[in-house]
């Protein structure tokens, strides 16, 4: 964007009040700036989740740079090929060949068959009305040995019905089997369509473990047998709001049970989950005690688990003061949760950074406009946040990548989606995580760049 030498940008438009913003979408859909924090996963991130898989995207070369680039910097380039669409293909009308042909070229050129391959075709596809069908159809003929699984780079449909990265968190659990039923673990459990793994000493994860329940996740695992046993459990359950849709589709499609218990910061909406998960495990085991080695009994102790947040909190304010402190949406789905925790236990919350609000906070939405009249939410992808200024007063504490970027501040918490933090151990955890920004600088403009927080970085 241009502006003239000693103008004053008019932050309208990109910054507004929560008492004045407008639910969900508080900034107008127009021309985006994206700035240069980039650690929240992408679709290649997201699909080398699948070990002994291999990605191959066809696509013009213009559009190939960035997945080529991304793979290259996690160091999984040995695990991604990609066909390059030419002008001529266009033209010739036979983009079914070029993607067929180009596709097996690249798996017979291969030391060693990959178990599936993601298969990534691209907006062109969807242009040309490419015959998707008979791709598949040709390649699994070809190669009976190899699960195709289909997957779509097509940011042509980012805002209408749903996301790539939805159906690719569906798509790459295609591959996992029907189970008979006497194969069936009644005491394991598999969180699907989420990229980080649980921590250990999360709520669910606690539960769990105590009542003799093993828990599976992609992220844990390492071979192709791990990942199909994903399948061999009783319950399926979800965290992740993006991944809710295909944990779904394939607990019908498999016949398993689901729970979509996203991660958030309301002590009575975790303690809803936790009650939810108790009475689903209950049910579950009722008529299989037998099998089971026993009924579910023993939930977490939920009074001495909230004394213990209000504990960590306190510790927290103890230390933090009244230090400015900013929240950005790629550290977590729920930011507004947040900032209504954090405010509610007297932080200095002065802004949330996000471009859109999810259904799922409307309460805290609601809440904020009345308690926090004058907590600012400011955009992300609007064109002005390219030239507002970017460094307050104040040293701020930022809680995510891109609110340390807008921020220019060099105490931040460097975690994105999450992070595998959950429920009241997540809040005790992030707390702690307050406090070591706090007393430790990290170079933000060196850190942000990296693609994919928690990857190998060959930056």
């Amino acid at each position: 964007m241009l502006k003239r030498a000693g103008e004053t940008i008019d932050p309208a438009g990109a910054v507004v009040a929560i008492k004045d913003a407008a639910w969900p979408a508080p900034f107008a859909s127009e021309l985006e700036f994206n700035s240069p924090a980039h650690g929240t996963w992408n679709i290649v991130h997201t699909g080398m989740r699948v070990p002994g898989a291999r990605q191959i995207y066809v696509c013009a070369g213009n559009c190939m740079r960035g997945v080529v680039l991304t793979a290259a910097e996690m160091n999984e380039a040995d695990r991604f090929s990609f066909v390059i669409v030419e002008e001529e293909n266009l033209l010739n009308g036979n983009l079914e060949d070029v993607t067929i042909d180009g596709v097996a070229d690249v798996i017979e050129k291969l030391d060693e068959r990959p178990k599936a391959v993601l298969l990534f075709t691209v907006c062109l596809h969807h242009f040309l009305g490419c015959d998707l069908e008979r791709v598949y159809t040709e390649l699994a003929s070809r190669f009976p040995d190899i699960v195709f699984v289909r997957c779509y780079m097509d940011p042509i449909m980012q805002k209408n019905g749903l996301t790539p990265d939805q159906k690719l968190r569906k798509a790459m659990y295609d591959p996992l089997p029907c189970v008979p039923e006497e194969k069936i673990n009644n005491k394991a459990v598999s969180l699907l369509g989420s990229d980080f793994a649980l921590d250990e000493t999360s709520d669910l994860a606690r539960i769990l473990e105590i009542n003799g329940y093993v828990l599976r996740e992609l992220p844990k695992c390492s071979t192709w047998k791990e990942y199909l046993n994903l399948a061999e459990s009783r319950l399926f359950i979800s965290c992740y709001p993006s991944g809710r849709y295909g944990a779904e589709e394939q607990a019908g499609r498999l016949g398993r049970k689901h729970l979509y218990l996203p991660a958030c910061f309301g002590y009575e909406e975790i303690m809803k989950q936790m009650d939810t998960l108790m009475e689903t495990l209950r049910g579950l085991s009722a008529d299989r005690e037998a099998v089971c080695g026993g009924g579910v009994t023993q939930p977490l102790d939920v009074d001495a688990e909230i004394a213990s947040c209000e504990a960590a909190l306190a510790d927290a304010l103890s230390e933090i003061g009244d230090m400015p402190v900013a929240i950005d949406g790629t550290f977590h789905p729920r930011p507004l949760g947040l900032a209504r925790l954090l405010i509610s236990h007297g932080f200095s919350v002065t802004t949330v950074y996000l471009d859109g609000i999810s259904p799922e906070e409307k309460d805290d939405f609601e809440w904020l406009k009345v308690h926090a009249p004058e907590l600012v939410l400011s955009a992300t992808i609007q064109v002005k946040m390219r030239v507002l200024p970017r460094h307050g007063e104040r040293e701020v504490l930022a809680i995510g990548q891109k609110a340390a970027w807008f921020t220019g501040s060099r105490h931040f918490v460097n975690v994105v989606q999450g992070g595998g933090l959950y429920g009241f151990d997540g809040i005790r955890r992030l707390a702690g995580l307050m406090v070591d920004a706090v007393h430790e600088e990290k170079d933000a403009e060196d850190l942000v760049i990296r693609k994919g927080w928690g990857c190998e970085s060959c930056i």
